[in-house]
This record gives structure tokens, C-alpha cells and sequence, in this order.
């Protein structure tokens, strides 16, 4: 029975931390269209990889199936314009409305899951579904109020969610027999490759952007991407996947908290409470739909 080398409870803590960043950095990178940014994102974190990949599983590339490659291939065209969407609903709306309403993504997969895969609703999983539903309205009204804009951008991080939703669902199929790592890189560069043309079609600039503007698109491409993501599937190894989901709800929270410390946004009454009912309803999510079986430290997973 192999242990963990480090406690993965205090990996969770790090991903979230990590993950909370992001859509802090965005707003930073205030500069640069939301494309060029998740194109510089994704970009990074493939250079990033490539030395890795291409020395330890160059050679399982050869070996996966035409329905994988396509399946891939739409999963990094899904989530470049996850990026682009909810990127862009950070020009419109705050940080806290945003990373809340794009929280709501586990809900939409599950919505997914039944309608392609008949998988069956308990009552608790509706309960919660409309909960999180209800918070989401709040917050979409309140910052009608303030103004048209700020719905637009919910509207944005919303359909952030469906789209980020669409890709995890054709990585479901994928991973079932390509490695972590081999898939990881094949969906990153089809998203920059995807990216890359976008920006070049609506002739965004490449270039000529501020010094620390290259650092935040470093940053991006490394704290939530590999201090973020990276440590949540590190973990599964350990926890079981309801656990780290739970953790993930968190990062509305971490994330509210570094644009109230780095960008001096306030909260209103809308999105506190609102976020508040968003974050009750996905715990209460997650717990009615996660499997009664727990993960052992002898159990095995695919890299």
C-alpha cells in the first residue's frame, strides 16, 4: 500500500488557493482582449509541457484511436471558447459574479449526463440544482440593476459554464484510454492552435502589450493550470472525486477574496447573497450525487 508523499487534503488547499487566482490575473491583464490572454495562457503551459511529453510519452500518441483524436480535438475547441467566454465576462461584470456563476458548471454536466447518457436525477440533485439555480438569478438581478452590461457578463460566464461543460464531457470518453498527461497537452494545443486563428480572424494584436502584462500570461499559464489543476487530478489518487469537486466549490470564495484585497471590488447585497445560496446548493449538489464507495490509497487510476 503506497502513501501519498504529502498530505493530498493540503493539495486540495493549494489547488484552490491557485485556481482562485485566475480570474484575478484576467482582470490585471486588463490591456489585452480576453482571446489573446487565453491564447498566451495556453500556449505557456504547452511550451511548458512539451520537454516532459515529448521525452516520457512521445510514444503513446501513435497509439490513440481516430474517435479519441476527434473527441480531443472538440474538447480544445470547447475549451478555448470556455476561455474566450468567461475571459471576456470579466470585461462586463465582477469577479465574484462571474467565478460564482461559472461554478455552476458541475450542474450543467450533470444535465449533460442525462440527456446523452439517461443518467437519472435523485431528488436531492433537483433540490440543490434549483437552489443554485435560485442563487444564480439573484445575482444576475442585482447586477441588472446596476446595470445591462454587468448582466451581459453573467450571461457570458454562464455560457462559460455550458461550454466548459461540453469539454469535460468529450474528455470523459478519452480519458478512459489516453493518459492525463498525453491528453492534457493534445487539448491545450488544439485550444492555442483554436485561439490562435480566433485572435487572427477578428485581428487582435499579438503584440506590443504592457512588460507586466507577459508576466500575467506566464502566470496564468503556471499557478492555475499546474498549482491549480494539476494538484486536483494529483489528489484523485487519494480522494475520492466528490471531495475534490467540494473543494473546487471554494474557489468563488478565495477568488472574491483576492479581488477585494488586489482590485478593491466590493461586494453587494446581490452577489453575497446570491453566491451564498450558488456555493449551498452545489454542496448539497455534490453530496446528493457523489457514489457511496470511497478511495483507498491502494486503489489505482490512470496517469
Amino acid at each position: 500500500m503506497r502513501l501519498p508523499p504529502f498530505n493530498p487534503y493540503v493539495a486540495v488547499v493549494i489547488g484552490v488557493i491557485s485556481v482562485s487566482t485566475s480570474a484575478v490575473l484576467v482582470k490585471l491583464a486588463d490591456q489585452a482582449p480576453a482571446a489573446i490572454i487565453a491564447n498566451y495562457r495556453l500556449l505557456f503551459a504547452v511550451l511548458i509541457m512539451s520537454p516532459l511529453v515529448l521525452l516520457k510519452y512521445r510514444d503513446e500518441f501513435r497509439l490513440i484511436e481516430k474517435r479519441d483524436w476527434l473527441f480531443s480535438i472538440m474538447a480544445g475547441v470547447f475549451l478555448a471558447f470556455h476561455f474566450i467566454l468567461w475571459f471576456e465576462s470579466l470585461n462586463y461584470t465582477s469577479v465574484a459574479s462571474s467565478v460564482v456563476l461559472v461554478t455552476l458548471q458541475p450542474i450543467f454536466a450533470f444535465l449533460g449526463t442525462y440527456l446523452f447518457f439517461k443518467e437519472r436525477f435523485s431528488p436531492g440533485a433537483i433540490i440543490s440544482m434549483f437552489i443554485a439555480l435560485l442563487g444564480s438569478i439573484i445575482i444576475s438581478w442585482g447586477d441588472f440593476q446596476i446595470s445591462g452590461m454587468a448582466l451581459f457578463g453573467d450571461i457570458l460566464a454562464l455560457l462559460g459554464a455550458v461550454t466548459v461543460t461540453v469539454y469535460f464531457l468529450f474528455g470523459q470518453r478519452v480519458r478512459r484510454n489516453v493518459s492525463l498527461m498525453t491528453y492534457t497537452f493534445v487539448v491545450y494545443g488544439v485550444s492555442s492552435i483554436t485561439l490562435l486563428l480566433y485572435n487572427l480572424a477578428v485581428q487582435n494584436p499579438f503584440f506590443g502589450y504592457p512588460a507586466n502584462h507577459w508576466g500575467l500570461f506566464l502566470a496564468l499559464a503556471i499557478v492555475p493550470t499546474f498549482f491549480g489543476h494539476t494538484l486536483f487530478n494529483w489528489a484523485l489518487k487519494w480522494l475520492s472525486t466528490s471531495t475534490i469537486s467540494m473543494g473546487i466549490v471554494f474557489e468563488p470564495v478565495g477568488a472574491t477574496i483576492l479581488a477585494y484585497i488586489l482590485l478593491d471590488e466590493k461586494l453587494t447585497g446581490s452577489q453575497f447573497l446570491g453566491g451564498t445560496i450558488v456555493i449551498f446548493g452545489l454542496f448539497l449538489f455534490i453530496l446528493s450525487t457523489s457514489r457511496k464507495s470511497s478511495v483507498t490509497i491502494a486503489q489505482k487510476e490512470s496517469n
